[in-house]
């Protein structure tokens, strides 16, 4: 039997998973982490992308994140995002949507949209469709 560890996925708005799993991957800031069980206590910020799981059945399991939190015990992982969702359930269309209308505000300098907030929306609208091409890639 292999070991395991519980993982859980937060947005601000609601649980996304619970479960058992055998490994966890996540876009921290200095790059991607890969934490299996009885990892080293750890605390991290992280980046828009891809977290991905891995089942005690073997299954692999992706889900898109904002950004946020990781924390990592040696039994339990907790990732905590603002906005966090299946891979599978991302609109492409309406993330390529936000992409343009983030890009068009960034370059119009008159637009009541700031700059900081623009370029947050495109990072987080190409992170987003950079999680499709990866999802489907493994297909």
């Amino acid at each position: 039997m292999a070991m395991t560890m519980h993982v859980n996925i937060v947005s601000a708005e609601s649980e996304i998973y619970s479960g058992t799993v055998t490994e966890v991957y996540a876009p921290a800031e200095a790059g991607e982490v890969g934490i299996m069980p009885r990892h080293t206590q750890m605390l991290s910020t992280l980046k828009a992308g891809v977290v991905r799981i891995v089942t005690q059945e073997g299954e692999e399991q992706s889900f898109f994140v904002s950004g946020g939190i990781l924390e990592v015990q040696p039994h339990v992982v907790t990732v905590l995002s603002d906005t966090a969702l299946r891979a599978a359930d991302i609109d492409e269309s309406a993330a390529l949507e936000a992409k343009a209308r983030a890009e068009a505000a960034m370059k119009d300098k008159a637009s009541d949209m700031d700059y900081a907030k623009a370029k947050s929306e495109l990072i987080e609208a190409v992170a987003q469709i950079e999680a499709l091409k990866k999802l489907r890639k493994k297909r």
